[in-house]
């Protein structure tokens, strides 16, 4: 069985706060995630590769892995990575607030399978979620290795 990991979706991870972030972010300090996706230079400014994500269906998806290592460079102050232009993927899986977006490790390691897994009270549209305005505190959620 292939490694995988999961991502519970926040409001600011569906771009639905209003904030100008884009994508979700990987943490740096956990090095099992960072070592999961491709490596990325630290050594270049703002290092990127495109991955290729495979849905259920057999969809192929571009999505951007980056790390904004401004910081390091004496840029500016991001020193963050993040997988970006998931948007439409979100949008036609139906991802909501409390979903999990899963990654699952291939033998290509720049191509991942990907899939949203839903909460029971999504699934069964019992999902009585209110929508707040746009100021409301961002939360941050971890990743979890799912075995």
């Amino acid at each position: 069985m292939k490694e995988s990991y999961a991502k519970e979706l926040t409001r600011n991870d569906l771009g639905i706060t209003g904030s100008h972030q884009a994508g979700i972010c990987v943490p740096r300090k956990d090095k099992g995630l960072i070592e999961f996706f491709p490596h990325l230079s630290t050594k270049e400014f703002n290092p990127d590769v495109w991955i290729q994500c495979v849905d259920a269906k057999g969809k192929n998806w571009k999505m951007r892995y980056v790390y904004y290592n401004g910081k390091i460079h004496g840029v500016n102050t991001r020193n963050e990575y993040r997988i970006t232009y998931m948007t439409k993927f979100f949008r036609v899986w139906g991802a909501a607030e409390g979903c999990s977006v899963v990654f699952t490790a291939t033998d290509d390691p720049n191509k991942f399978f990907i899939q949203i897994e839903k909460p029971r009270n999504l699934i069964d549209n019992q999902y009585k979620g209110e929508v707040k305005d746009k100021a409301s505190k961002v939360v941050l959620t971890a990743w979890r290795k799912v075995h």
